[in-house]
């Protein structure tokens, strides 16, 4: 590495995209950060937040962390002294030992999340933790657990979708609760693009007119937390002109016979009524679905709401009556996880460590819990930023005030969140360390490849807690793995028969060399070997049997619904601190629909604060057509401590959960808007 001019490796950022990245060098130090030109998908372009913060806060000296540090002021003034290692590791290791030999292991808390996506920095550091006896904070909660369990629950399965190469069958794509344009912008102008080109029809179903809407063949512009009553319209046209397949319901499907009340009530008109979409509309674009081969592009917007994990049902039923499933062109996607490319994550988090291990709370429960010294005596957190991006943030906050709660931070830079730490431990970057990196959209593996050494003392997240490990007295050999040799085994798992060095040589390998068919054989993982439309798993969790045709009730007494979807410039908190993307972002917005302005007397740059029973929020009014009337968008990811009033939009988000698995109902936050002088 050391004589190589150019490095190929790959952005591991919480993005469906996996995007290919040439480094440039020059005597070992990095000069550029650019996308691979070779890469299928990056096609030589990084997006625009990568291409600012990878040349920018990521390598820059004064904003990355490059020693241990001791707080040596007051929880949240985030003043500091730098300490060596040994010392740190040794204060974490007597402070950690003194709650074990206390039988109090359980009140050390970790939280972590999609800070990284390689499968080593974001994966490694469970092993410890699960040797420690810690309670987890239940990383999925804060995003996406309601979908993944109601697929589950339905198809025995959430993390292998359709196979993108696919698409040369399809139809029709439908993308659902999902804005590609941000949130995957190579898929949207690549994969996508390509794919309407070839003939499919692109429709959107999105209570915003982003741009992939806009882009798209039809647009379904439907009220937020209607999205079951309209998958059961659509069901309702399918079955009223014939479209469903009844030999593949008898064969394949439970349930579905109970549901045809909820579906012949479930008229489009019925659902133009409560969805907000006009009912020809709703024909035209069930028609076209149900003709197939369709896809179904699953966002997870859909269910980080309060009845998120019933609308994911909802759409489950949508795919079986569909029958879009089993063959070329059809299926759905949430994301393509490890396992559809062979690798077991027990390999990685070594779940045989724990020996009695206690069960993880929800992140909706993580303020209540660390204002408890009963229940949290100590806090980690690692790969997330949760003074950011966790619900009730003034509660939260808060409760890191506690000064006898023992904080640990492992971060690239200063956050919301260290400045509240008691030891803050300096975290490699992607640049900095091996890895391997999974798209959550193609079925590829590529090599995230060490270009240069981190800032001064800063370690890969792997090491650091095996260093903490060590400190701790731990013994089993799995506490000390190697990155090259978990690297080798993970690699040996999946279909690329090559190495490390072959892998990084290429950068991104397609492990499969013949698209897949999802559930070809039609073989699903659940109790009844069937698609479950009718679950005794949700009964047993004491939800209805079969999906409800539901849609939530629109504001009332003058509130508006907060949508706070993915920004263009930041990859949820990620590139918060970067000077550029602060100036791309601009001021905090809310975007109100025309109507919703004028009915309030407000003008386009006008100030007014957002403001609910959780907290309020200084923001800017901008007038847009792409919201509906009822509805605010504000983008979410920015840095309290880089906003006005010292918040951003979750100080608006209660701890409330979602119908299925305790996740996040961020979509369902409401709130007025209350002009500065009135709020005095």
């Amino acid at each position: 590495m050391a004589d190589a001019d150019v490095i190929k490796t790959t952005c591991p950022r919480d993005c469906y995209d996996a995007c290919g990245v040439v480094v440039s060098r020059k005597g070992g130090t990095i000069q550029k950060v650019l996308g691979d030109p070779e890469h299928a998908i990056t096609r030589g372009a990084l997006c625009g937040k990568c291409a600012i913060a990878y040349n920018g806060a990521w390598r820059a000296p004064d904003l990355r962390l490059a020693t241990p540090l001791k707080r040596v002021g007051a929880k949240g003034e985030g003043a500091f002294a730098p300490i060596s290692w040994d010392e740190a590791l040794g204060l974490i290791a007597d402070r950690f030992g003194a709650l074990a030999a206390e039988g109090a292991v359980r009140t050390i808390l970790h939280t972590h999340y999609t800070g990284t996506v390689g499968l080593v920095g974001g994966w490694y550091p469970i092993r410890f933790f699960n040797r420690l006896g810690a309670t987890e904070v239940d990383p999925d909660t804060v995003c996406n657990k309601a979908g993944h369990v109601a697929l589950e629950m339905t198809f025995g399965n959430s993390l292998e979708g359709f196979d993108p190469r696919t698409a040369s069958a399809a139809r029709t794509i439908v993308v659902w609760g999902a804005n590609p344009s941000f949130s995957a912008p190579h898929q949207n102008k690549g994969w996508l693009k390509a794919a309407q080109a070839a003939g499919a029809r692109i429709i959107a179903v999105d209570p915003i007119a982003h741009d992939t809407a806009r882009a798209a063949d039809l647009h379904l512009q439907l009220r937020p937390g209607s999205d079951a009553a309209l998958a059961f319209a659509f069901i309702h046209v399918l079955k009223r002109d014939g479209m469903v397949d009844e030999a593949f319901l008898a064969a394949h499907v439970l349930g579905a016979e109970a549901l045809a009340p909820a579906i012949a009530d479930m008229t489009p008109e019925r659902a133009e009524a409560l969805c907000g979409v006009p009912a020809a509309r709703i024909e035209e674009a069930a028609r076209a679905y149900g003709a197939g081969p369709s896809l179904l592009w699953l966002g997870q917007g859909v269910q980080r709401q309060p009845y998120g994990g019933n609308a994911f049902r909802a759409l489950a039923a949508l795919v079986a009556f569909s029958g879009n499933l089993g063959r070329p062109g059809a299926g759905f996607l949430y994301m393509n996880g490890p396992g559809g490319r062979g690798i077991d994550m027990a390999t990685i988090t070594c779940p045989e460590l724990a020996a009695d291990a206690p069960p993880a709370i929800s992140h909706m429960d993580l303020a209540a819990t660390l204002e408890d010294a009963g229940r949290a005596r100590a806090f980690v957190n690692w790969n997330n930023n949760p003074a950011a991006s966790s619900p009730e943030q003034a509660r939260l906050r808060q409760a890191l005030k506690r000064e006898d709660l023992f904080h640990v931070a492992v971060e690239l830079f200063h956050t919301d969140t260290t400045a509240y730490a008691d030891i803050v431990l300096p975290a490699a970057s992607f640049l900095e360390c091996d890895d391997l990196v999974l798209s959550y959209f193609d079925l590829t593996v590529s090599a995230q490849v060490k270009a240069g050494d981190p800032p001064g003392a800063a370690l890969p997240n792997s090491e650091i807690f095996r260093r903490l490990a060590a400190a701790m007295g731990f013994t089993e050999p799995e506490l000390f793995e190697s990155d090259a040799d978990l690297i080798a085994r993970l690699l040996a798992q999946t279909p690329f028969a090559g190495t490390f060095a072959d892998l990084s040589a290429i950068g991104t390998a397609t492990v499969f060399p013949e698209p897949k068919v999802q559930f070809e054989g039609l073989a699903f993982g659940t109790p009844s070997g069937r698609i479950e439309l009718a679950s005794a798993q949700a009964e047993a969790l004491g939800l209805p049997r079969l999906p409800l045709a539901h849609a939530d009730a629109p504001p009332q007494d003058g509130l508006v619904r907060i949508l706070s979807p993915a920004s263009q410039w930041q990859m949820n908190s990620s590139y918060g601190n970067d000077p550029m993307i602060q100036r791309r972002l601009g001021p905090p917005t809310v975007a109100l629909h025309p109507d919703d302005a004028a009915r309030r007397g407000l003008a386009e740059g006008d100030q007014v604060l957002l403001a609910n029973g959780e907290g309020r929020v200084p923001v800017s009014v901008t007038i847009s057509d792409r919201t509906l009337p009822g509805v605010g968008l504000m983008h979410k990811g920015r840095w309290p401590g880089h906003s006005p009033g010292d918040a951003n939009v979750n100080a608006l988000v209660p701890g409330r959960k979602s119908d299925i698995a305790e996740s996040t109902t961020v979509h369902g936050t409401e709130a007025r808007l209350v002009r500065p002088e009135a709020a005095e």
